[in-house]
């Protein structure tokens, strides 16, 4: 059985993909577009999220034009592979890991202020886990639109 949404879901979850109003209330915002209250959008997005269809709402930056950024990687021996996942998930900074079927079985975001912050959160890992963080920084970009139109069953 799929996932049952109101009118109200189906339309944050199409028309809020881009063009999050930036602005000291957007879900103020969002509300008058739906023609319900601001808390009653918080609300909605909270239950989304605990629902498991949606992961974040925020705003997504261009790499490089605010602070920096890079593709990290570990060999993190089978044994001590969630033990080293949840290491790293608790460094702030760190947007999400995952783990891949090879040697180099751990793969994860880091974020921070600029560069020397960067390599210092790096360092951190490394420290913490005593295995080698492989740095994987972006040389060129390429912008993948994520977003797209919903259709309902």
């Amino acid at each position: 059985m799929g996932v049952q949404l109101n009118e109200t879901e189906r339309r944050v979850l199409n028309e809020f993909q881009h063009g999050l109003p930036l602005e000291p209330r957007p879900f103020a915002r969002m509300a008058a577009q739906l023609d319900c209250d601001e808390a009653g959008v918080i609300a909605l997005l909270r239950d989304l999220q605990a629902r498991g269809l949606i992961t974040r709402v925020g705003p997504v930056f261009h790499p490089r034009r605010i602070g920096a950024s890079t593709l990290a990687a570990m060999a993190v021996p089978p044994e001590r592979l969630e033990e080293v996942a949840a290491l790293v998930s608790a460094i702030p900074g760190v947007n999400h890991n995952y783990e891949r079927e090879h040697h180099i079985n751990l793969w994860f975001v880091v974020t921070a202020a600029d560069q020397e912050a960067l390599a210092a959160t790096l360092a951190d890992i490394e420290a913490a886990t005593g295995l080698e963080v492989l740095d994987l920084p972006m040389l060129d970009d390429y912008f993948i639109d994520l977003g797209f139109q919903l259709t309902w069953a």
